[in-house]
């Protein structure tokens, strides 16, 4: 065991004290090591870890950037093929499996596949019900490669031209995921990013039906700091990879939400990047 390996070295060199990452610290590992160290005093260290992983350097970058590339394939080719009929559960699978086909470890998350109604449920999971013509589809997956963790997030109408009602919600969406992008700069408030595509919805009177968040930041952890939501503290700094995700959840009716996972990059080289580049024109399938 490696905590208690550490603890044997630490015991050696003379050290009186370790610290630790308590929230991943099991109790029995936190036995194991007071039977090989008990002289040895425990001290955590907080999210220190936490926080130093936010930054991501460009090897690391490079990682999210093949898996972007990876879920990208795997989604646009199941938009090649003919989706009526099929459930929910059949299409998240196969998305996970096209994953795996083009290199990624496995899916970063467990693969949401929602229609119809369905699709008016924040955190949807696939059930049996079977796409039907008109219906919203909205599918959010993501590949882990080398263990880092992307996400992108689309929405599609099934069959038939979108009616007024999907057109009007879809375009309120993009634009709000439009002025949350386009606020990713080095030293921005996580806070206003979150404001910034908030308010678009917000104004339109759908405040009630907003997640609680806009976007989070991603790598080894498909949800890591920073977090893009009201209350956040703390500014971006360049190099740090997030999640751009609104979106608006009508119970019994539908939704809508787009994902897109971004770098943090400064104006002179370009502005944020985007790594998940799924068009996000409202396609009907």
């Amino acid at each position: 065991d490696a905590a208690v390996a550490a603890a044997d070295l630490a015991v050696g060199q003379g050290v009186d004290s370790l610290a630790v990452e308590e929230h991943h610290l099991t109790v029995t590992r936190h036995h194991a090591i007071r039977d090989a160290a008990p002289r040895l005093r425990l001290a955590g260290i907080g999210c220190a870890v936490e926080q130093l992983r936010i930054v991501k350097d460009e090897e690391e970058i490079s990682c999210l950037r093949i898996g972007a590339e990876i879920t990208d394939q795997a989604l646009g080719e199941l938009l090649e093929s003919i989706l009526v009929g099929r459930t929910e559960r059949h299409l998240a699978l196969e998305l996970e499996r096209r994953l795996v086909d083009h290199g990624a470890d496995g899916p970063a998350f467990p693969t949401s596949v929602a229609t119809g109604p369905n699709a008016g449920r924040p955190g949807h999971r696939p059930t049996d019900r079977r796409v039907e013509e008109g219906d919203f589809l909205s599918v959010c997956l993501g590949a882990t490669y080398r263990g880092y963790r992307c996400e992108i997030g689309r929405t599609f109408v099934i069959g038939t031209a979108p009616a007024d009602w999907q057109i009007e919600l879809y375009d309120l969406v993009f634009s709000a995921q439009r002025a949350g992008r386009e606020s990713l700069v080095p030293g921005a408030a996580c806070r206003d990013v979150d404001r910034a595509a908030r308010q678009v919805l917000d104004s339109a009177g759908y405040a009630e039906a907003l997640p609680v968040l806009t976007g989070h930041g991603v790598g080894l952890e498909i949800d890591e700091d920073p977090q893009l939501t009201p209350a956040a503290m703390g500014k971006l700094d360049a190099c740090v990879p997030v999640t751009v995700e609104p979106g608006v959840h009508l119970p019994g009716r539908g939704g809508v939400r787009i994902d897109d996972t971004l770098v943090v990059r400064p104006e002179a080289d370009g502005g944020p990047e985007l790594l998940t580049i799924t068009t996000k024109e409202l396609l009907a399938l």
